[in-house]
């Protein structure tokens, strides 16, 4: 066997870091966990992000799941690279297409439904899952990037009186 130099870093299959010292230490971490660990706050078990978090979060891996339905995603949408679509009324049948070995967050339309997507994450054995607070109401206000699609925005003066832009 080949002799180890100091700071020798292996990866494995499980995304486990090893990085090796001269004094034949070996310390392990593992690089999901890392992503979201000391990020947001916990409440309850559940990680909660702030949509400027899960921005940054996003730009080092992580992957938004929006949870919001068609009608609302046609209006509005996340303008990011690595994002999933799983509504939230097919979630309990659809979230096996979310990865269990990558970070995700979970986002909404103002972060209530999201939260209860994770506790089925959660309860379904997936490890590195948050919720982004506020959902794309907050995102918006933070001016983080959107996508947006006049035709399809609503308009009235109250809800049971909204319709299409004309």
């Amino acid at each position: 066997m080949l002799p180890l130099s100091d700071g020798i870093i292996l990866i494995n299959e499980k995304n486990r870091i090893y990085l090796y010292l001269s004094d034949n230490t070996w310390f392990s971490f593992n690089i999901m966990e890392d992503l979201l660990t000391n990020k947001g706050m916990v409440i309850d078990g559940i990680r909660y992000l702030s949509p400027k978090e899960t921005f940054e979060a996003l730009r080092t891996g992580v992957i938004l799941v929006d949870v919001r339905p068609s009608l609302q995603i046609n209006m509005k949408a996340f303008d990011v690279e690595d994002i999933i679509y799983c509504p939230y009324s097919e979630f309990k049948n659809s979230y096996s297409c979310i990865p269990k070995d990558k970070p995700v967050v979970l986002a909404d339309a103002v972060g209530l439904r999201s939260k209860e997507c994770v506790k089925i994450l959660l309860e379904n054995g997936y490890l590195h899952v948050a919720s982004m607070a506020g959902g794309i109401m907050d995102w918006e206000h933070d001016g983080l990037p959107l996508q947006t699609n006049s035709e399809n925005q609503l308009n009235g003066p109250c809800l049971c009186r909204l319709r299409r832009k004309k």
